[in-house]
């Protein structure tokens, strides 16, 4: 009997949405990369995209424990010298709320070509409203 494999071709992508509001950072985003990739799947592949597409909606409302907001630092580089810039996490929550997802979750993903066509799948938006109506998303309860 032969092994499965998933061909992109044949797959069936569903649509989902998330409430984010008072939920937990970390667990809303390891449930989120876990549907990304498509583990909760029986036709998962390693090596092929099987995962859903994601909505996350009220990103402004996600919650932090502890003193993250204050103690969590994120950095970026540019490469040059001097070049290195440091936020933490409440004023990343109050600028760009969604950054704050989208890094915690793509650090769950696999870092090749294939997490960052799995992390394209992800939307997310800071308020309620959302332009993915006509794909008619399916509530996902976290």
């Amino acid at each position: 009997m032969k092994t499965y494999a998933a061909k992109a071709a044949l797959l069936n992508k569903e649509w989902f949405i998330v409430d984010a509001s008072g939920k937990v950072l970390g667990r809303l985003a390891s449930e989120i990369a876990l549907r990304l990739r498509g583990k909760h799947k029986a036709i998962y592949t390693p090596h092929v995209d099987t995962g859903d597409f994601i909505v996350v909606v009220n990103a402004d409302k996600i919650m932090l424990t502890g003193k993250k907001l204050n103690d969590k630092i994120y950095y970026s580089y540019s490469g040059y010298p001097g070049g290195l810039r440091e936020t933490n996490a409440g004023k990343t929550l109050a600028e760009k709320p969604e950054n704050l997802i989208r890094m915690a979750v793509a650090g769950m993903l696999p870092k090749n070509n294939l997490g960052r066509r799995m992390l394209k799948k992800l939307k997310v938006y800071a308020g309620n409203a959302h332009p993915h109506e006509a794909q008619c998303p399916h509530a996902l309860s976290v």
